[in-house]
């Protein structure tokens, strides 16, 4: 950018010198004068154009300048390419590795047991669950939570079967932790992040999700914090979900940009779910990425629009 105005400034300085007198009156030529040919070259050949009637010549012509960059990253993603590139090294893993077991999960277990593995897990983060709506000022939510807890560990077998969900209960799950709740009392997500292992998140919501998952192990103890519950579990719950939305995934797959599409995906989502907690719904459907979304509060009858998919 400095460069034009340099070289102006530089032409300047030769036109002024080429003006000033001889300051010793002699006429003698400067060494660069003496050894500079005289002749002065002729014009370039070629039509000369003239100006038309109201168009400047061309040395008044002023020419615009165009200065083009790379396009930056999209507000609430500044790590991008980072991101971008952690996405494609774990689709890589997922296609040759995650995938296939995710399949052979899927046909080789029968879906009622999938189902209550789902279910299993589901039931333990109830009081998670319970713990947010109660910091939400939510007493009811936090009630019906508590009462599908107890529904699910004693007459769904250890939650094994969601019957809290179906009649005379109509008691369903809802998703809910730390994350929402900071999202509820307006915690901004934070900058985007697309992790190995942890997926797309955002800075608020892997904090969230940090707490939530060392509050089963530090407040219930064993089993829940031994690695020989903890590494089995995690990995059976990771394929559930993986096996779940693995129509989706292949959807997503198939966009011009899989990873953009993928991080608004999410982002909609998490949106949709904190909006559900203040009884607002989304203006279109939200297609999930991960899990079912919390219902809007019955209040105003309203769907949290977040569409949930069958999932086993």
């Amino acid at each position: 950018m400095m460069l034009i105005p340099a070289v102006a400034a530089g032409m300047m300085m030769m036109g002024t010198a080429a003006q000033q007198p001889d300051p010793q009156g002699t006429g003698a030529l400067s060494r660069a004068d003496q050894t500079a040919p005289m002749a002065v070259d002729p014009a370039p050949a070629g039509p000369t154009v003239q100006p038309t009637e109201g168009q400047p010549a061309d040395e008044d012509v002023v020419q615009d300048i165009v200065v083009t960059g790379e396009k930056g990253a999209p507000p609430g993603d500044p790590m991008e390419k980072l991101n971008a590139k952690s996405f494609q090294a774990v689709q890589s893993v997922d296609k040759a590795v995650v995938e296939p077991v995710a399949k052979a999960y899927n046909k080789g277990l029968p879906r009622p047991v999938r189902k209550g593995l789902r279910n299993f897990f589901s039931n333990i983060g109830e009081p998670i669950v319970f713990a947010a709506y109660l910091l939400q000022l939510k007493p009811g939510k936090a009630a019906e939570t508590a009462g599908r807890f107890g529904v699910n560990s004693t007459l769904g077998f250890l939650g094994l079967f969601d019957v809290a969900k179906r009649k005379p209960f109509h008691l369903p799950h809802r998703n809910n932790g730390l994350a929402n709740t900071l999202g509820y009392y307006g915690v901004g997500p934070g900058p985007y992040m697309y992790l190995p292992i942890v997926g797309p998140t955002t800075l608020r919501d892997i904090v969230g999700d940090t707490v939530d998952k060392m509050i089963l192990p530090l407040s219930i103890g064993e089993p829940f914090n031994k690695p020989t519950y903890v590494i089995p579990a995690t990995v059976l719950n990771q394929l559930g979900e993986r096996a779940a939305f693995d129509e989706t995934i292949q959807k997503l797959r198939k966009d011009d940009d899989p990873y953009a599409a993928y991080r608004d995906l999410y982002l909609k989502q998490r949106q949709a779910e904190i909006d559900a907690l203040h009884g607002r719904a989304p203006d279109e459907p939200v297609v999930p990425v991960y899990g079912p979304g919390i219902p809007t509060p019955k209040d105003n009858g309203a769907s949290s629009g977040v569409a949930t998919p069958a999932v086993d």
